[in-house]
């Protein structure tokens, strides 16, 4: 799945994923809502142990984790923070698409979609 139709099922995942933490939640109200903000340290923190892990900056553990468990942790970084961002607001996709296109448009002079030169993945093999 490519296009819209893959970010149609990125939202929702993320809302599936929003109502069964809303049902699970042992906590209501604004301790759930600041424990899911939190979540996102934990989140970052994974990364920062993986990145850790995969040069072997830990010198008594060595390597522990490869390039390919960042990029989940990162992964998990940004379900986590639209998880939290649909727990902000129903309209989770319109405030993030709005923001990245202000974002683009301050970096790059216009929204991505009127610019992809500028735009280019680049690929790491790292």
């Amino acid at each position: 799945m490519s296009g819209e139709g893959a970010a149609d099922g990125l939202w929702k995942s993320v809302d599936d994923l929003w109502t069964w933490l809303e049902a699970e939640s042992p906590a209501a109200g604004r301790e759930a809502l600041l424990l899911r903000m939190l979540k996102l340290s934990e989140e970052v923190g994974e990364v920062a142990e993986a990145v850790i892990g995969a040069i072997g900056q830990n010198p008594r553990k060595g390597v522990t984790h490869t390039w390919d468990d960042v990029r989940a942790e990162l992964c998990d970084v940004a379900l986590t923070a639209l998880v939290a961002l649909r727990t902000l607001t129903p309209d989770a996709r319109g405030a993030f698409e709005s923001h990245v296109t202000g974002v683009a448009r301050r970096s790059l002079g216009g929204p991505p979609a009127s610019r992809p030169e500028a735009v280019r993945p680049r690929e790491r093999d790292a």
